[in-house]
């Protein structure tokens, strides 16, 4: 299905079904935002979004804990889902997603490549997070991209289950 007619798709049923939601995104740098914003109507379901590139903000607006991020790092499931869990109980939303990862061309290690990215999202009563690596091969827009395909698929799946 073409990615307008997904977020179509998306954005009626969390009108309908009077969902809220809240993003916080890293290396997506705004993408998800902006795509659940370009469908008329938006007010009704996307509160806020935040794009929490350093490590600083991070830390300021999201609340991460420092001990977490000197541990784990800004790109670990540990620091996406306290992005996730942090941004729902800032927001006061009914569901929050965190992006987090490496989109390249450079920043990346063995242990954390290029193409790395967690998704985190959660509501009062689910968490969930994935881990997906797109591969360094993949331009940075691609590696977004594919990251914005992802989440929107999680976004869905999380509605049916609520």
């Amino acid at each position: 299905m073409h990615l307008n007619n997904q977020l179509k798709n998306l954005t009626t049923k969390l009108k309908k079904n009077k969902i809220k939601v809240a993003v916080a995104e890293s290396c997506t740098g705004g993408l998800i935002s902006y795509n659940l914003t370009k469908i008329p109507g938006a007010s009704k379901f996307f509160m806020v979004g935040i794009v929490s590139y350093s490590n600083i903000s991070k830390l300021d607006l999201l609340k991460v804990r420092k001990k977490t991020l000197t541990k784990y790092g800004a790109v670990s499931a540990e620091i996406c889902k306290e992005m996730c869990n942090n941004l729902l109980k800032i927001s006061k939303t009914n569901i929050a997603i965190s992006v987090t990862g490496i989109a390249g061309p450079d920043g990346g290690t063995k242990k954390k490549p290029i193409g790395l990215v967690y998704i985190g999202i959660c509501s009062k009563n689910k968490f969930e997070i994935k881990k997906f690596n797109f591969g360094k091969k993949l331009s940075r827009i691609n590696i977004q991209n594919l990251t914005l395909k992802k989440t929107i698929k999680l976004i869905e799946n999380h509605i049916n289950t609520l």
